[in-house]
């Protein structure tokens, strides 16, 4: 099952595709039409076989019916091997279904990983005419560090993805003050999701510095989100207590029953299972 952390960036792009030609025109340097309509594409990409090849988003830039542009956009949390080959594919499917030309955007969380992924994938035979394939890869080193509200209320995906990658960054309050300033574009449940995204994602002390930075400014995401979050956090709460009570007795909690104990959001049932976690005799009799 696809993480959190593969996930959530890639819902980012989904929720506003422009970022992608963003990054490539602003970034990597790549000639991006400005004006141009984007939109998403289908992520199932059909070759001439049965075999079916699906990449993680697309994006179209232009005219959904005549492109001037295709984005694949890929999250890599690793070194894969196996997407040397199957990147090519993806961009030739997509390049016969919309008759234009296309390129590949990767995003990493680490820069060795981005790195491995930047690697040129040389196509053709040895000693033959050039035929090379050269991935546009972000890692954290070139991510735009976003500290300015404006740009981030502009592009707020933009500075969830900032938040997330410069937590080492000198400037990084004013990183989290502008991702605060963001959260005020989205819907309520989009802001909150991305919120949970990014808290999840922080050390305990850039976690800390969001907490406080965020009793201390007033934005314009606080109200009905305010109180979701500290719902949220109560939710958080009992589960840490659930897992600890259960440590206690002495009884293994498998990786699954973890994330189905840390994920649930739903107070009732976690204090059900607090009280059934005092006489099951595993960590699964919790759901029985």
């Amino acid at each position: 099952m696809p993480s959190l952390e593969h996930e959530m960036p890639l819902e980012l792009f989904r929720n506003r595709p422009e970022l992608a030609p963003e990054l490539l025109r602003t970034v990597c340097g790549v000639a991006v039409p400005d004006s141009a309509k984007v939109s998403l594409s289908s992520e199932t990409l059909n070759d001439v076989k049965p075999k079916e090849l699906r990449c993680d988003t697309t994006v179209l830039v232009g005219d959904p019916t005549n492109p001037e542009l295709g984005i694949i956009v890929e999250v890599q949390l690793k070194p894969s091997t196996e997407k040397r080959f199957s990147w090519p594919a993806y961009l030739a499917v997509l390049r016969a279904r919309c008759r234009c030309p296309v390129t590949l955007l990767v995003l990493c969380p680490t820069a060795a990983t981005a790195a491995a992924c930047a690697e040129p994938i040389d196509l053709g035979p040895p000693g033959g005419p050039d035929w090379v394939l050269r991935p546009q890869v972000l890692g954290p080193d070139r991510l735009p560090v976003v500290t300015d509200a404006e740009q981030a209320r502009r592009l707020p995906e933009l500075s969830v993805l900032s938040a997330v990658a410069h937590t080492d960054h000198p400037d990084y309050l004013q990183v989290l003050d502008a991702y605060l300033a963001a959260l005020s574009v989205p819907d309520e449940d989009t802001a909150f999701q991305y919120h949970q995204y990014v808290r999840s994602q922080l050390s305990g002390a850039a976690r800390d510095s969001l907490e406080e930075l965020m009793t201390t400014t007033t934005h314009d995401y606080e109200g009905a989100f305010t109180g979701k979050y500290h719902s949220a956090g109560k939710a958080e709460g009992e589960a840490e207590m659930i897992l600890v009570f259960l440590e206690a007795r002495g009884l293994d909690v498998s990786d699954e029953a973890r994330e189905r104990i840390t994920s649930c959001t739903d107070l009732d049932q976690l204090k059900a299972w607090g009280r059934r976690a005092a006489v099951v005799e595993s960590a699964e009799g919790l759901f029985d």
